[in-house]
Protein backbone atom coordinates (compact mmCIF):
# COMPACT_ATOMS: atom_id res chain seq x y z
CA UNK A 1 0.00 0.00 0.00
CA UNK A 2 1.39 3.16 -0.80
CA UNK A 3 2.54 5.68 1.75
CA UNK A 4 0.45 9.07 0.96
CA UNK A 5 -2.48 6.78 0.56
CA UNK A 6 -2.52 5.58 4.27
CA UNK A 7 -1.52 8.85 5.46
CA UNK A 8 -4.29 10.16 3.82
CA UNK A 9 -6.81 7.37 5.18
CA UNK A 10 -5.64 8.36 8.50
CA UNK A 11 -5.56 12.47 8.10
CA UNK A 12 -9.52 11.74 6.46
CA UNK A 13 -11.07 11.04 10.17
CA UNK A 14 -9.83 14.21 11.93
CA UNK A 15 -10.77 15.69 8.52
CA UNK A 16 -14.44 14.28 9.06
CA UNK A 17 -14.44 15.00 12.52
CA UNK A 18 -13.87 18.27 12.08
CA UNK A 19 -15.90 18.68 9.20
CA UNK A 20 -19.28 16.99 11.09
CA UNK A 21 -18.49 19.29 14.33
CA UNK A 22 -18.91 22.61 11.89
CA UNK A 23 -22.04 20.88 10.31
CA UNK A 24 -23.41 20.53 13.84
CA UNK A 25 -22.90 24.37 14.64
CA UNK A 26 -24.18 25.52 11.05
CA UNK A 27 -27.54 24.64 12.36
CA UNK A 28 -27.45 27.44 14.57
CA UNK A 29 -27.45 30.41 11.64
CA UNK A 30 -24.68 31.94 13.12
CA UNK A 31 -21.99 33.77 10.61
CA UNK A 32 -18.61 32.22 12.16
CA UNK A 33 -20.29 28.20 11.43
CA UNK A 34 -20.31 29.68 7.71
CA UNK A 35 -16.32 30.30 7.87
CA UNK A 36 -16.14 27.04 10.15
CA UNK A 37 -18.20 24.80 7.64
CA UNK A 38 -16.01 26.14 4.87
CA UNK A 39 -12.43 25.83 5.85
CA UNK A 40 -13.58 22.32 7.21
CA UNK A 41 -14.54 21.59 3.88
CA UNK A 42 -11.42 23.10 2.62
CA UNK A 43 -9.75 21.30 4.69
CA UNK A 44 -11.67 17.46 3.45
CA UNK A 45 -10.59 19.03 -0.11
CA UNK A 46 -6.60 18.38 0.77
CA UNK A 47 -6.88 15.47 2.45
CA UNK A 48 -9.43 14.17 -0.76
CA UNK A 49 -6.48 15.40 -3.15
CA UNK A 50 -3.77 13.28 -1.58
CA UNK A 51 -5.61 10.26 -2.22
CA UNK A 52 -6.35 11.13 -5.91
CA UNK A 53 -2.55 11.73 -5.41
CA UNK A 54 -2.02 8.15 -4.14
CA UNK A 55 -4.04 6.54 -6.63
CA UNK A 56 -3.30 8.31 -9.66
CA UNK A 57 -7.02 9.63 -9.80
CA UNK A 58 -7.10 12.34 -12.23
CA UNK A 59 -3.66 12.25 -14.12
CA UNK A 60 -4.29 15.13 -16.22
CA UNK A 61 -4.28 17.16 -12.89
CA UNK A 62 -0.21 15.85 -12.49
CA UNK A 63 -0.44 15.60 -8.84
CA UNK A 64 2.21 16.57 -6.80
CA UNK A 65 4.04 18.09 -9.69
CA UNK A 66 4.83 21.81 -9.47
CA UNK A 67 2.94 24.59 -10.74
CA UNK A 68 0.29 22.08 -11.83
CA UNK A 69 -3.62 22.21 -11.25
CA UNK A 70 -3.60 19.67 -8.66
CA UNK A 71 -0.60 21.58 -6.85
CA UNK A 72 -2.62 24.95 -6.82
CA UNK A 73 -5.62 23.14 -5.72
CA UNK A 74 -4.21 21.25 -2.95
CA UNK A 75 -2.15 24.26 -1.71
CA UNK A 76 -5.11 26.81 -1.91
CA UNK A 77 -7.51 24.48 -0.14
CA UNK A 78 -4.46 24.08 2.81
CA UNK A 79 -4.65 27.61 3.26
CA UNK A 80 -8.13 28.23 3.47
CA UNK A 81 -8.76 25.53 5.25
CA UNK A 82 -6.33 26.20 7.83
CA UNK A 83 -7.61 30.42 8.11
CA UNK A 84 -11.32 29.89 8.00
CA UNK A 85 -11.91 27.27 10.54
CA UNK A 86 -9.52 28.66 13.09
CA UNK A 87 -11.15 32.40 12.77
CA UNK A 88 -14.42 30.86 12.61
CA UNK A 89 -13.83 29.19 16.14
CA UNK A 90 -12.26 31.89 17.26
CA UNK A 91 -15.07 34.41 16.90
CA UNK A 92 -17.23 31.88 18.26
CA UNK A 93 -15.16 32.15 21.36
CA UNK A 94 -14.76 35.73 21.62
CA UNK A 95 -18.55 36.29 20.96
CA UNK A 96 -19.60 33.46 23.37
CA UNK A 97 -17.73 35.35 26.44
CA UNK A 98 -19.02 39.04 25.72
CA UNK A 99 -22.98 37.41 25.66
Amino acid sequence: MNATLVKALVLLVPAGLLFSYSLALSKRRVPWSALQSLGATCLVIVVLTHVCEAISLFPWMHWGAEHSVGHYLDLSSAVLGLTLFPTGYLIRLVTKRRV
